[in-house]
């Protein structure tokens, strides 16, 4: 299409009528019931830089609602039923997710501005696929037995129960909504706790549209709550800090995730953090190039470089430097811009204004460390309502050092920097170079040093000649100030769940 409006892309008057209220309102929804709050927030396209809608803010009294609400329905029919009962719920909701799937791809792609081929191959099939998952994961884990032999001849049975953390706290960014919201909601109830949910701010909609999604479905009212607005004196620093909240999962910045942390501790409550990256990619001189080239493209590139597992520092070995850098700069200038409806959109715009003006900074900071610019570096022109969002243009930079800001602070845009090594060796050490520890992509035919590889980065996910290629029943997460713990298959029923052990005399 060649023109079009932030409001064709989502209207809240697209959801099925639970939310009620006032036409152009998202709001929120606690014990069953979609309310309102103390005050509303506009949300504004990125793609056109035009308000939406209004979004109704949370205010501690609504958490605190939502809250007591999660804690009664622990103590309703949702905390009596059997694992198998509820992976029978959570299928439910699978099914309901696709049913509405046209409508969170419009929120998604109308809140993000992400193009529409990548919502429907990506971000909604995910977010049916976590709830199968972990309906299958939670009844077909086992727990520990061990048949005790006491000196005297006395035998004793132990063994584990899993029961529920009990009221969890839900917070996640903008960049992937459904996806990183549902990889969390999935295993929380499929582990029979309660959740209070607080998306970004700037991307409301996907929740809202689950929200109905679970009652569709046949949630008990109260096991899934939602709760709008800011961080700080706002929805969700009341949330953190709510004596209600047993645990505390997180996945953005590591500045959030360290004041989060500060919250939780004065409740000892348990936190998962997945937290910021400034990821490295290796590409050996032995590496497929074509591949290695379209993989970066892929993971530099996607989302708009707004996924924290994105490569923002590439080396290169020697001998195909000169050639991967002016082939990856060709790649990033051919990526095609248009409207998120058009399926061969590439670049999508970032997530506010305030997020292109930080990205911008940090081309313009490049340059001031003296970057040469291959590709990109500025602001693309449009002639259109396009010329109002927040687009900025694939880039990629060589020539600083690896202590150079722009080579260690998180940017979360389209933009790498490509320097290039001589060995193993300095390869290793150069990935390792950083604060963050999150992932990491290795380009090779070498087997063993693949494996040398997995030894020897200090990430918590390393892909092999691929990236973003995920297996749910793997450990996700990162080392250093890159997060603290490990969600997904069994490591998810860990953080979800408390393990009770039962020891029982025998004779």
């Amino acid at each position: 299409m060649t023109a079009m409006t932030a409001m064709t892309l989502w209207r809240p008057e697209l959801l099925a009528g639970r939310s009620g209220g006032q036409p152009g309102l998202l709001r929120n929804y606690v014990g069953g019931e979609f309310v309102a709050g103390a005050s509303t927030f506009a949300k504004v396209s990125p793609v056109t830089g035009e308000k939406i809608f209004d979004v109704a803010e949370a205010d501690a009294a609504t958490v605190d609602d939502a809250v007591s609400a999660a804690r009664t329905a622990l103590h309703g029919p949702w905390g009596r039923m059997s694992e198998q009962e509820r992976a029978v719920v959570l299928r439910r909701v699978a099914d309901e997710l696709e049913r509405r799937f046209e409508d969170l791809v419009a929120a998604e792609v109308g809140d993000t501005g992400k193009s529409i081929a990548q919502a429907r191959t990506l971000d909604i099939p995910r977010g049916a696929a976590n709830f199968r998952a972990f309906a299958d994961i939670a009844t077909s884990a086992s727990t520990e037995s061990f048949s005790t032999v006491l000196p005297d001849g006395r035998r004793a049975l132990n063994y584990a129960v899993r029961k529920p953390v009990g009221v969890v706290a839900i917070i996640v960014p903008w960049n992937l909504p459904l996806l990183l919201l549902t990889w969390k909601v999935a295993p929380a109830l499929a582990c029979g706790n309660a959740v209070v949910v607080k998306p970004s701010e700037e991307t409301p909609s996907s929740a809202t549209v689950l929200a109905e999604v679970m009652a569709a479905a046949g949630v008990p009212d109260g096991v899934f709550n939602l709760v709008h607005g800011f961080g700080p004196d706002s929805a969700g620093e009341f949330l953190t800090r709510h004596p209600g909240v047993d645990a505390v999962t997180f996945t953005g910045e590591s500045a959030t995730g360290t004041a989060i942390a500060k919250a939780a501790a004065d409740g000892v409550k348990a936190v998962s953090f997945e937290l910021g990256g400034k990821n490295a990619g290796l590409i050996f001189a032995d590496a497929d190039l074509d591949a290695a080239v379209e993989g970066s493209v892929r993971s530099v590139f996607t989302n708009g470089g707004q996924v924290c597992l994105c490569t923002e520092r590439l080396y290169v070995e020697r001998p195909v430097y000169d050639e991967f850098c002016a082939r990856l700069a060709k790649r990033a200038g051919e990526l095609p811009f248009g409207w998120p409806t058009d399926e061969a959109t590439a670049n999508m715009p970032l997530i506010s204004q305030q997020h292109r003006e930080k990205v911008l900074g940090y081309y313009d900071l490049a340059r001031t460390e003296g970057a040469t610019v291959l590709a990109g570096g500025g602001v693309p022109s449009f002639g259109d309502a396009r010329d109002g969002g927040s687009y900025v243009q694939p880039t990629v930079v060589t020539g600083l050092g690896a202590g150079a800001r722009t080579n260690t602070e998180e940017i979360f845009g389209p933009i790498c920097h490509i320097a290039p090594f001589d060995d193993e060796d300095e390869a290793f050490a150069l990935a390792n170079r950083s604060k963050y520890g999150l992932a990491a992509t290795v380009w090779t035919r070498d087997v063993g040093r693949a494996h040398r590889a997995g030894l020897n980065l200090d990430v918590g996910i390393i892909w092999v000649n691929t990236w973003f290629l995920r297996d749910l029943r793997t450990p996700f997460g990162g080392m250093k100030a890159s997060g603290v713990g490990r969600e997904g298959g069994i490591h998810s029923l860990a953080f979800y769940s408390e393990l009770t052990n039962v020891c029982v005399e025998l004779s």
